[in-house]
């Protein structure tokens, strides 16, 4: 994974196959932000990237549900019924 437009190798991060990735998706509690992400050991920047590419791609179930403090919350069978936004914060209004 990889920043766009980036040209250092601090903004990557090397994950040795997707299913590594999906592992680290697993762990990460239903409702997961930034600072649950560096307790896996990615640091900076890095760590938003990631909770907005879970958010983007198809093949995870989450959606942001807070964008300060960056927060995402998964929405597959693997998810809590808990209903968004019940804790201070900007909340995401879907379209």
């Amino acid at each position: 994974m990889s920043r766009r437009g980036a040209d250092s190798a601090g903004n990557s991060k090397v994950f040795e196959s997707f299913e590594a990735l999906r592992r680290m998706f697993d762990r990460l509690p239903d409702e997961f932000s930034a600072d649950d992400v560096g307790r896996t050991g990615i640091t900076g920047s890095r760590r938003h990237m990631l909770v907005r590419h879970f958010a983007e791609h198809p093949s995870f179930d989450c959606t942001i549900t807070r964008r300060n403090p960056l927060t995402a919350e998964k929405t597959g069978e693997s998810a809590c019924e808990q209903p968004v936004g019940s804790e201070e914060g900007e909340v995401v209004v879907g379209d």
